[in-house]
């Protein structure tokens, strides 16, 4: 099974993004070694605790620096976006870095205040457009408009071959049937919403029709992306899976902390260790922690519930050396093809500031 990686750049307490970058870079470097399949850059906004806010520039830095994995957005925010913008930046980055670059697509609201710093019009807050309406003039961009489609007259990267890999990025059953109906591949946020993995998956392949684009599919592929932590013990998991909880469960109630706080603060604030994960069909948590045997038991069990093609992780580990620590156990225990060469000198280089700030 393919595993990848999206990467939310987290903010450290104590920390800045200039760490979180390092640390991203860092990272994807050593998973590029790994035998990873993708490196996903995420698009947050006003999320103190997360430094992805433009997965373009981060793509474009990530690519330079790996060669074999498929670098992409995970995911850039179309709501907040030109198509034709989307179009031809990724494009271009396909030309830089020539089939490596996957275009994931989503939408999302920051709230009422950063959406509006969004728009390009400050006059009045605009309706947002048809999300499956802008999916597909992305598409035609790639494809080439009809030749009586005014924007036909526009060039595009003549001459270039090949187009950047396509996803639909989502956490509802809506986001599966654009996809769906688009024919493009899915990827599926569980770390949002597991109650919605079984039913948007599920509609996904049900109604799936071949697409008409060149850049879609004419079967369903799709990704299941969880919330992972891998330690080498039970207790250890769970230590670093506590900071995440504590965003998670402080986000919910309106309350997301000024960066990812330390372990030791988060278990404080909890009142102990997060319980142990238990894997029940259906009824999934929002984060996977556990040494490693148990782990790929559990998360081979999740993308076979859903019949995922591939699984996509993300985490919200407090330290760098941690985060580390459990992708390199994750490339052990599924025997990726670098897993047993992961460069632990490397990943213990990177860590010295990022983890300096997180004790």
């Amino acid at each position: 099974m393919k595993i990848s990686i999206v990467d939310t750049s987290p903010v450290l307490a104590g920390s800045t993004a200039i760490e979180a970058f390092h640390t991203t870079l860092e990272l994807a470097q050593v998973a590029d070694q790994a035998g990873f399949s993708r490196y996903w850059l995420s698009e947050l906004h006003g999320v103190r605790t997360n430094a992805g806010a433009a997965p373009e520039v981060a793509v474009a830095a990530v690519a330079s620096r790996t060669s074999n994995l498929r670098v992409g957005s995970g995911g850039v925010l179309l709501n907040h976006r030109s198509p034709y913008r989307v179009a031809e930046t990724f494009l271009q980055l396909h030309a830089m870095f020539p089939g490596r670059i996957d275009v994931g697509i989503g939408r999302a609201t920051s709230g009422q205040l950063i959406d509006f710093a969004l728009q390009q019009s400050r006059s009045a807050i605009l309706p947002e457009e048809s999300y499956e309406d802008q999916a597909v003039e992305l598409l035609f961009w790639f494809e080439g408009f009809d030749d009586d489609h005014p924007f036909a007259k526009v060039p595009f990267f003549d001459g270039v071959a090949g187009r950047p890999e396509a996803w639909i990025l989502g956490s509802s059953p809506s986001s599966a049937v654009v996809a769906a109906r688009l024919g493009l591949a899915y990827c599926f946020a569980a770390f949002l919403n597991p109650a919605a993995a079984q039913i948007s998956l599920a509609t996904y392949r049900r109604e799936f029709r071949p697409s008409p684009f060149r850049a879609g599919l004419a079967t369903p592929y799709s990704m299941l992306g969880v919330n992972v932590v891998c330690a080498e013990t039970e207790k250890d998991a769970l230590r670093a899976q506590a900071p995440g909880e504590l965003v998670r469960r402080l986000a919910g109630a309106g309350q997301l902390p000024n960066g990812v706080p330390s372990a030791t603060d988060a278990i404080d604030q909890l009142g102990g260790l997060p319980d142990p994960t238990r894997y029940v069909p259906g009824s999934w948590s929002r984060s996977v922690a556990a040494a490693p045997a148990r782990l790929r038991e559990m998360l081979v069990a999740m993308v076979a519930e859903v019949e995922a093609d591939e699984l996509i992780i993300q985490d919200l580990i407090a330290t760098p050396s941690d985060r580390f620590a459990s992708y390199r156990l994750i490339a052990e225990v599924f025997d990726l093809p670098g897993g047993a060469h992961w460069e632990a000198n490397t990943a213990a280089d990177s860590t010295t500031i990022g983890d300096a700030h997180a004790r």
